[in-house]
């Protein structure tokens, strides 16, 4: 493996990442959301990844494959005088649990962290090999 594929391999995790962390944020800021007018209540999302091998074209690393839905039941709460109750008094919020996020996010913030470390580590380690030559 060149020093040079490891920016391919790092520059792919970080881009999937910040994907992840735009996912949790949209999932943070409808935590609270309420059913809209067509019945239907925010659904969580999450961030599926797969493997790029070293052998086909391109670089290898990582890549975004999907974006999935929870199939989780949104949570109801009992509050007849609300504007979006059903006709049974509840109301249907998101399904997202703000614990859950907040844990992801850190973890996608760290792997973040983590790969512009080996971005920087292996810049450091060509510069040297520049100098050594000189």
């Amino acid at each position: 493996m060149s020093m040079f594929t490891i920016f391919g391999v790092s520059g792919s995790a970080i881009s999937s990442q910040a994907q992840r962390l735009n996912v949790v944020a949209s999932n943070l800021a409808n935590a609270d959301a309420v059913a809209g007018p067509d019945g239907q209540s925010y659904k969580a999302r999450q961030v599926m990844f797969q493997t790029v091998p070293m052998g086909q074209p391109g670089s290898a690393g990582v890549k975004v494959q999907d974006i999935r839905e929870s199939d989780a039941p949104g949570r109801r709460v009992h509050n007849p005088h609300h504007p979006s109750a059903d006709a049974e008094g509840y109301v249907t919020h998101s399904n997202v649990n703000p614990v859950e996020e907040m844990v992801n996010m850190m973890s996608a913030s760290r792997s973040y962290q983590n790969n512009v470390e080996v971005m920087n580590t292996a810049k450091s380690l060509l510069l040297k090999t520049l100098q050594m030559g000189q």
